[in-house]
């Protein structure tokens, strides 16, 4: 591992209100850009003080380090601005370094969204084969691959030019060193069971249905199985990265879960 030049840190994507609830966005596992996450998390700031941690691509560090930076990071935003209600939200990639972040400080966070999580990845034998083989690819190869992505992480009918542009620019901006490190990370994932059985707080799992990347919807149940206190959305006709889709808004989706009936432990949002 090469000497790191860069750390982590979190970008506010729109406008800050240190009144509202603090929400920590964790993406995905490529260097998301501005663009990017503000589609992701845009709408939000209307009810939440939203931070998104960035990683940059020469930050090549395990598990242990960058969730001990979510939570170094989060503590700092609340020693500016305290507040009574922390929203830790993941996805995929990051929703592996939110969980690994709510059980090294558990009462730091109120609230857990986990996004088609890839804990489910060191299970899946062909994305395992994949990462052994990864670092024996061609560079050319390498930069093909983003091109044919795109399908895979979303269905193109349902990405608008803005939205498909930014994400194929977060598809190519990894060097593929940064890659295959993060590939690794999430072949040696793994948490057990117990641990997550003690995260008693409410945690939300939206999962795609049309996921061609994970088993998403697979391992939301799992995991609502595990935690004492989860929810599953569905999203019927989404991919893995339903963030950057038309129709969905997160914000709608946060509602929807805050005012669902107690004890209510899977539903499905229709498009």
């Amino acid at each position: 591992m090469s000497e790191v030049n860069s750390h982590s840190y979190f970008l506010t994507p729109l406008s800050s209100n240190p009144s509202y609830p603090l929400f920590v966005f964790l993406p995905g596992m490529d260097e998301t850009g501005k663009e990017l996450m503000r589609i992701q998390t845009a709408g939000l700031e209307t009810a939440f003080d939203v931070r998104c941690f960035v990683i940059p691509p020469d930050d090549l560090r395990n598990w242990d380090v960058l969730s001990s930076q979510v939570i170094a990071l989060t503590r700092a935003e609340l020693e500016k601005a305290p507040r009574p209600l922390v929203y830790l939200c993941g996805e995929s990639f990051g929703g592996c370094i939110a969980l690994k972040a709510a059980l090294r400080d558990p009462q730091l966070f109120n609230r857990i969204v986990l996004i088609n999580p890839a804990s489910s990845f060191h299970r899946i034998p062909w994305l395992v084969l994949g990462t052994l083989v990864f670092p024996w690819i061609p560079q050319l190869f390498y930069k093909m691959f983003s091109f044919t992505a795109l399908p895979i992480l979303a269905p193109l009918n349902r990405l608008e030019p803005a939205a498909r542009q930014a994400l194929l620019k977060s598809v190519r901006a990894a060097p593929k060193k940064t890659a295959n490190q993060r590939l690794s990370l999430m072949r040696q994932f793994d948490i057990d069971q117990t641990q997550l059985h003690q995260l008693t707080q409410p945690v939300l799992l939206i999962a795609s249905s049309a996921d061609r990347l994970l088993p998403s919807v697979a391992e939301a149940k799992r995991l609502a199985r595990i935690l004492p206190n989860a929810q599953v959305v569905t999203l019927p006709h989404s991919g893995h990265a339903c963030l950057v889709e038309v129709d969905i808004q997160l914000l709608k989706i946060l509602l929807i879960w805050n005012r669902s009936e107690a004890g209510r432990k899977h539903y499905e949002i229709q498009k």
